[in-house]
């Protein structure tokens, strides 16, 4: 009895070499999110800047009255760069996750990895030279197509890698790992970007710029994983298989995008590309704004508490208030992303054990669901900076637990010669999608004249959509991969 339920561990008879390819695509992954994330960490010192505006005290001696109307055009260039930098992201990223997902089917898992974490580090990198939002746009574009590459062939290799009792577990495990990343991102937001010695230094300087530049530079470090990766990684043998069938069988193509779309996949792609549109659409134009609802809570506290009680206060005189306590502002930031982080992983930890006791459409209902009413709840109706701060984990947990389900099932659906292709088509094209969503967020916010919670909560509506989808969905709980 005792060795049966010793048999039932998912964990039990897996290799030290299974361990170390989790490991590899792990930390590839973590670079990976940490590339994506340094940007939000730094979006509100990079973007302004690189935005060239005439300074306010200026306006103010031409203009008293058009201060005001300046502020809020600056505030909706922002606004809409900002988005047009995470728009690129998600479309560099589709492409090269498209691209990198067909060419890992056909050169192999390993060298393409290889090839994906060199693009995204030196890219990074090279962000940090941005003179003009634009280029930092583009940097970002050419930094996504390494990171779309990545977690396609990651995500693959760890599917083959292991048996299919432990598949759902450790799908979860590598795609929880990119909360590392995003700490990672944090750490470098609040000790580096958020430093008061190195803002002081760097206001001294004449480059006040300096922090959020050495963040970006940060970048390059991943890069020496690719020693580690061509050392010890090798090809799954069911690849090798595949390809050895290609070359008899011409009908078996490796890494062929139009078979994506024969009859007995279609269904299952459109499915996977509109869930990962929908998560995408929701992690970037939601998710990552439930910091901004902590720190405009906690800024709010220091002004009333600043201003003896007052909170209609002129903005010009919040702003230089707020200009003093940068550092701090930047810390509790940083918290509020952290808090929402931390739940976001314990969210992708989640879905594993879910995907097996409901099935793999069942926990994608849970947490789509429970996306839209943690988002409708965070945004429009708690006010407290107390409840808030309880409430990002939740909120976290349920807005990204999803994103495991992508690494868990988009490789159950397609056989060995199409499963890197299958796997980055679906989440990559899923950006496509995706990157329309957060242009037009952005100009709801410049020319509409809608709040980011406002705009936030009207994306949250997709997360209907993500309900319903899994029932058109099949259901792989316990199958094997294909061959």
């Amino acid at each position: 009895m005792q060795n049966e339920l010793k048999e039932d561990k998912w964990y039990h008879g897996i290799s030290r070499y299974q361990w170390l390819v989790l490991t590899i695509a792990s930390l590839g992954w973590v670079f990976d999110v940490f590339e994506g994330q340094i940007f939000v960490a730094s979006m509100n010192e990079a973007m302004p800047s690189l935005i060239k505006t005439e300074p306010l005290d200026e306006v103010a001696q031409k203009d008293p009255i058009a201060v005001e109307e300046h502020q809020k055009e600056i505030k909706g260039r922002l606004a809409l760069y900002n988005n047009v930098a995470l728009g690129a992201f998600l479309i560099g990223g589709a492409l090269g996750g498209i691209a990198f997902g067909a060419l890992s089917d056909r050169i192999g898992r390993k060298k393409t990895m290889s090839l994906t974490i060199l693009f995204y580090s030196l890219f990074t990198c090279l962000s940090a030279f941005s003179q003009e939002w634009w280029q930092l746009a583009g940097f970002r574009f050419l930094v996504a197509l390494g990171v779309g590459g990545e977690w396609a062939v990651a995500s693959t290799l760890v599917a083959e890698s292991f048996p299919p009792k432990a598949r759902a577990r450790v799908g979860s495990i590598f795609h929880a790992s990119s909360v590392l990343g995003t700490y990672l991102a944090i750490l470098a937001g609040a000790f580096i970007i958020g430093n008061e010695s190195i803002l002081e230094y760097a206001k001294e300087a004449g480059y006040p710029s300096l922090p959020w530049r050495i963040g970006f530079a940060l970048g390059v470090v991943p890069s020496f994983l690719i020693i580690w990766i061509r050392r010890s990684l090798k090809e799954p043998d069911s690849w090798k298989h595949a390809q050895e069938t290609a070359k008899q069988d011409t009908s078996q193509s490796m890494g062929s995008i139009s078979n994506l779309f024969l009859p007995q996949f279609i269904k299952s792609t459109c499915i996977g590309v509109l869930l990962a549109a929908i998560g995408l659409a929701t992690f970037w134009g939601v998710h990552i704004y439930g910091k901004n609802v902590f720190l405009n809570s906690v800024k709010k506290d220091y002004v009333i508490e600043h201003f003896e009680g007052q909170i209609d206060v002129p903005k010009e005189q919040k702003d230089e208030y707020f200009q003093t306590i940068k550092a701090t502002l930047k810390k509790w930031e940083m918290l509020g992303m952290f808090l929402a982080t931390t739940g976001g992983g314990l969210g992708l930890l989640a879905f594993g054990p879910l995907c097996e006791w409901f099935g793999r459409r069942g926990a994608f209902f849970l947490f789509h669901v429970g996306g839209l009413i943690s988002t409708v709840l965070l945004f429009q109706v708690f006010n407290n900076t107390v409840v808030i701060g309880c409430f990002l984990p939740v909120f976290g947990f349920l807005t990204l637990g999803m994103h495991a389900g992508y690494a868990i099932y988009f490789p159950e659906l397609y056989p060995t010669r199409l499963r890197g292709t299958g796997t980055g088509f679906c989440f990559n094209a899923g950006r496509i999608l995706a990157a329309p969503i957060l242009f037009i967020s952005g100009w709801m916010q410049k020319d509409w004249g809608y709040t980011l919670a406002q705009t936030a909560t009207i994306l949250s509506m997709l997360y209907i959509i993500g309900a319903i989808l899994p029932f058109f969905a099949k259901e792989t709980k316990g199958s094997a991969l294909m061959e």
